[in-house]
């Protein structure tokens, strides 16, 4: 009997280790997210499944072209995956020929689907303060992100995370790229 109550609390003490470690990782290292859309094709696709690492924006600063992760303000339990594109102290501009205008200088990139048809809040000059992130799909035309005043600009403390690796659909398992 003694014997059989000694296992009973050596289990529940390592279940409770094991959902205490669990709380950690999610809380603090890394979140499952699900891409819901097509606003990132071709990088990413509707119903991939994706680890957001919540742990490297709290040693480093998020850099451009990195695939954040950061909650939309106007549905609960809604989650945007987007480029970032323009950083904090940044002129971010966006003409009707599609071209996006950094500090006056064309942006070289090659992220977007097709040239972008509307520049949104971006056909003026926008100033990014500090901590203040532009930010855009890659399948600019069909694409919900800073151009649209409900997503805006994004501020540091809203990004939950960098999209970090890719574990659904197996095919196509694999690191994501960001630069």
């Amino acid at each position: 009997m003694k014997g059989m109550l000694k296992e009973i609390l050596s289990t529940g003490l390592y279940f409770l280790f094991v959902l205490f470690i669990t709380y950690l990782v999610i809380t603090y290292v890394g979140q499952r997210t699900e891409v819901s859309g097509s606003s990132m094709e071709t990088t990413l696709s509707d119903k991939d499944n994706l680890i957001c690492d919540k742990l490297s924006y709290r040693f480093s600063d998020p850099k451009r072209f990195d695939i954040i992760v950061f909650p939309y303000e106007y549905a609960k339990d809604t989650y945007y995956i987007k480029r970032i594109i323009g950083l904090p102290g940044e002129t971010v501009r966006i003409d009707w020929d599609g071209n996006i205008y950094i500090n006056g200088e064309i942006l070289e990139e090659s992220y977007g689907k097709e040239v972008m048809e509307y520049p949104g809040i971006a056909e003026e000059e926008i100033l990014l303060a500090d901590g203040q992130y532009f930010v855009l799909g890659d399948n600019r035309n069909n694409s919900s992100d800073s151009r649209d005043p409900s997503v805006g600009i994004i501020n540091r403390k809203r990004i939950i995370g960098k999209a970090f690796v890719r574990i659904y659909p197996f095919s196509k398992v694999g690191l994501l790229k960001h630069q």
